[in-house]
């Protein structure tokens, strides 16, 4: 997963709350905040999969999310 795709999946699982998502939720696994994750050299993969158990998304989140639908 890259950073790109990370952040195209929060939004569209967080919408609006994203932002504060990114910022304020300190993730238990990692101990630190998705930002300050990602920015500390934490792989996007890892702290989505962290935050989508934190979050209790459906196990469907946590594949294929962020990715741009095909081109037809």
């Amino acid at each position: 997963m890259r950073r790109s795709e990370f952040l195209r999946a929060v939004d569209e699982y967080f919408g609006v709350r994203a932002t504060w998502v990114l910022a304020d939720l300190v993730l238990p696994g990692i101990g630190l905040t998705a930002s300050a994750a990602i920015d500390s050299g934490v792989p996007p993969r890892e702290v989505w999969v962290a935050l989508c158990a934190e979050a209790d998304l459906p196990e469907a989140a946590r594949y294929g999310a962020g990715l741009k639908p095909p081109r037809d």
